[in-house]
C-alpha cells in the first residue's frame, strides 16, 4: 500500500463547503437538527453529477462483461416508493434485526453505538524499560531483554520474541494484572480506528497483529474492567457508562387518518428492498434474461445512534446500489468482476490511488444476508477524518438468494426463475454494488480540496471536469465598449449544455479566486482583444495557465475536456 499523504483538514473542508455553497445545516435558522444536511446550490450540482454519472455507467451504457463474446451486460432502472408494506422489512430482517447496541454516558448524557465504543488496551514500553534499565527487582532484567528490544522496532518480532510476548501478555511468567497495570495504557473512543490510533496503529495493522504491543482491543461490551478504569471519551469521567441496549434504527410513521398499531409503517432504510419487491416485475415486463441487472438511485433513512463526520454518517441519506440476479455457480465470479469494476469507476472520477482500498469483511462482520455466500468487500476512502486509516464508500456484497427466499415464503409468491437454455428453475443469487450518493459527495470535495498558499484564494477544488459544479465562467475583463454583449453571447452558447457562470462583479482575480473555491476548471475572458480578433484567453484551474482560443473554437474545447 502506497504512504498516507498528508492529512487535509476536515474543519476547512466544512468551512468551505458553508461558505461556497455546497452543504448547510438543516433548519439553521432554528439551531440545526442532527444529523440532517441541505445541499446548496452548488451541492447539488455535485450530487447530481455524480448521480447522473453513475446513471450512464450503470444502466445506460453497463460495462462489458468478464466473459469474451458474451451478450452485453442488462441493467434495468427503478424508483421504487420509499414507504412500503411494514411486511416486508419484516421479511427483510430488518424489524427484528437492524438494531445497534447503544450505551450512555451518566454523567454527560452523549450517547454512543456501543460497538463504536472500542477499548484499547496497549503495552507502554517506554515505561516498562526504564524500570528494567534501573534494574527493578520484580522484572529479571535477561530474560525481559527481548521485549525491551521491541519497544521501539516496527519490525515483524522473531519467533523468540513472540514467544515472550505471548507468556508477558498471559501474565503467566512475570506478575499479575494487578502488577502489572502501570505498564499498560487504556485508550477509549467512539471508532476503532480512533482508538487504535490513539495507540500508534490503524486498525488494518491491528487486525493483522503486526504490531506487538496490543495487548487487547474489542468492543466496550466486552470489557470486564479487567485492566482498570475506563473513562467517556466525551468528558473523561471514569466507569460512567449505562448497560447496552438495543436500539432500532428504521424510522417509524403512520399511514392514513388513525394512527395505531395498524396504521405503523416505516421510512426505508436502504433502497435494496423495493429491486427486490420488483424482480417478477421487471421479468414479466422488459424481456430481460438471468443475468441481469436492476437499479436504483433514491434516498434512506436510519436513526443514527450518533451522526457524526459531516455528511458521511448522517440520518437521511442519498444510495446508488445495483442488484445483480446471477446463476448461483455464478455469482463468485461477478462478486469478484463488480469488486474491480466499481473501484476503477472511482479512479475514473478522480479519487487517488493512495485514498482508495478494497477490505474484506471478517465472517463476523458479514450480515445476515451474506452468511454463506463469497463474502463482503468495501471499497474504503481515506478521509480526513480517519487519516491515515480509511471509511467505507461503496459495498459489494454477495446476498446469495436470502431476500428473493425470503420474500417467496412471506408474500407465498413464487419468484423463482426458468432458464429456457437449461431447462430448469432456480432462485438467483445477488451480487449488489451499494454505493452511498453522499458519500461519494463527501469523498469528491476531500480529494478536490487542494491548498495552494501562492493563490489569492489559498485553496481551489481539483475536480474532475465531468462532476465539476460549475464546468465553465465567462468573464468580460472589463463592463464596457463591447466587453459584456461578447460575454453575454458565448455564455448564453454554454449554457445549453454546461454548467456555466457569468460574472461581471470585481477585479478578475477575485472572479478567479471564486471559481476555484467553486472548483470551476476553465474560465474564459472576453477582453480587448476578443473584440479585435475573436480569440478569448482560457485559464486553467488547476495550474493558472492561460492560451488564447477562438470563440468559436470554446464549445468544442469543453467538449474535449469533458470526454465527449
Amino acid at each position: 500500500m502506497s504512504t498516507p499523504t498528508a492529512a487535509k483538514s476536515m474543519d476547512e473542508i466544512v468551512a468551505l463547503c458553508k461558505r461556497r455553497g455546497f452543504v448547510f445545516p438543516a433548519s439553521e435558522i432554528y439551531g440545526g437538527i442532527n444529523g440532517f444536511w441541505d445541499y446548496g446550490p452548488l451541492g447539488v450540482e455535485l450530487k447530481n453529477n455524480l448521480r447522473d454519472a453513475w446513471w450512464h455507467d450503470m444502466v445506460r451504457c453497463p460495462p462489458t462483461g468478464p466473459d469474451p463474446g458474451a451478450p452485453r451486460l442488462e441493467i434495468v432502472g427503478l424508483d421504487s416508493a420509499i414507504i412500503q408494506n411494514p411486511k416486508v422489512w419484516e421479511a427483510s430482517g430488518h424489524v427484528a434485526g437492524f438494531n445497534d447496541p447503544m450505551v450512555d454516558c451518566r454523567t454527560c448524557k452523549s450517547r454512543f453505538r456501543a460497538d463504536h465504543l472500542w477499548v484499547v488496551i496497549w503495552s507502554d514500553f517506554a515505561r516498562l524499560r526504564a524500570d528494567v534499565e534501573q534494574q527493578r527487582p520484580a522484572f529479571n532484567v535477561e530474560e525481559m531483554a527481548p521485549l525491551v528490544e521491541l519497544a521501539n522496532s516496527k519490525e515483524q518480532p522473531t519467533d523468540e520474541q513472540l514467544q515472550l510476548l505471548r507468556q508477558w501478555q498471559d501474565i503467566g511468567a512475570y506478575t499479575t494484572r494487578r502488577a502489572f497495570a502501570p505498564y499498560v495504557k487504556i485508550v477509549v473512543a467512539t471508532e476503532k480506528q480512533e482508538a487504535l490510533e490513539g495507540a500508534a496503529l490503524t486498525k488494518h495493522e491491528a487486525r493483522a497483529i503486526r504490531d506487538p504491543r496490543i495487548i487487547w482491543y474489542s468492543p466496550i461490551a466486552d470489557y470486564e474492567g479487567q485492566w482498570g478504569a475506563i473513562k467517556c471519551p466525551n468528558c473523561g469521567e471514569e466507569n460512567s457508562f449505562t448497560e447496552a441496549r438495543q436500539f432500532n434504527l428504521m424510522f417509524p410513521t403512520s399511514v392514513g387518518a388513525v394512527q395505531d398499531e395498524n396504521s405503523k409503517a416505516y421510512l426505508r432504510p436502504e433502497t435494496a428492498q423495493g429491486l427486490f419487491l420488483n424482480y417478477k416485475n421487471i421479468l414479466d415486463t422488459m424481456r430481460v434474461k438471468v443475468p441481469f441487472g436492476i437499479a436504483q438511485i433514491g434516498k434512506a433513512f436510519r436513526n443514527e445512534v450518533n451522526p457524526r463526520n459531516f455528511i458521511y454518517r448522517s440520518r437521511e441519506f442519498e444510495q446508488m446500489e445495483m442488484e445483480w440476479f446471477c446463476q448461483p455457480e455464478e455469482a463468485p465470479k461477478w462478486f469478484e468482476f463488480w469488486q474491480q469494476q466499481r473501484l476503477s469507476w472511482w479512479k475514473s472520477l478522480g479519487l487517488s490511488d493512495d485514498n482508495l482500498t478494497i477490505r474484506q469483511h471478517d465472517e463476523a462482520e458479514l450480515s445476515h444476508y451474506a452468511q454463506g455466500g463469497a463474502g463482503t468487500v468495501d471499497i474504503e476512502y481515506r478521509f480526513p477524518f480517519t487519516h491515515p486509516g480509511f471509511a467505507e464508500l461503496e459495498g459489494i456484497a454477495h446476498r446469495t438468494d436470502f431476500d428473493l427466499k425470503a420474500h417467496q415464503e412471506h408474500a407465498k409468491v413464487r419468484l423463482e426463475y426458468f432458464d429456457q437454455e437449461r431447462n430448469e428453475r432456480y432462485i438467483p443469487h445477488v451480487v449488489e454494488p451499494a454505493a452511498g450518493l453522499t458519500r461519494g459527495v463527501l469523498a469528491l470535495i476531500c480529494e478536490a480540496y487542494t491548498p495552494d498558499p501562492d493563490r489569492p484564494s489559498k485553496v481551489f477544488l481539483k475536480f474532475h471536469p465531468r462532476l465539476a459544479p460549475i464546468q465553465a465562467a465567462v468573464f468580460p475583463l472589463v463592463a464596457k465598449n463591447d466587453m459584456p454583449q461578447q460575454a453575454d453571447n458565448l455564455y448564453q452558447q454554454l449554457r445549453k449544455k454546461y454548467a456555466t457562470r457569468f460574472d461581471i462583479k470585481q477585479s478578475i482575480g477575485k472572479r478567479y479566486a471564486r471559481m476555484d473555491e467553486s472548483g470551476t476548471p476553465y474560465c474564459f475572458t472576453i477582453d480587448g482583444q476578443t473584440l479585435a480578433d475573436q480569440t478569448v484567453t482560457v485559464r486553467d484551474r488547476d495550474d493558472c495557465s492561460q492560451q488564447r482560443i477562438g470563440i468559436a473554437r470554446v464549445a468544442g474545447f469543453l467538449a474535449d475536456r469533458m470526454g465527449e
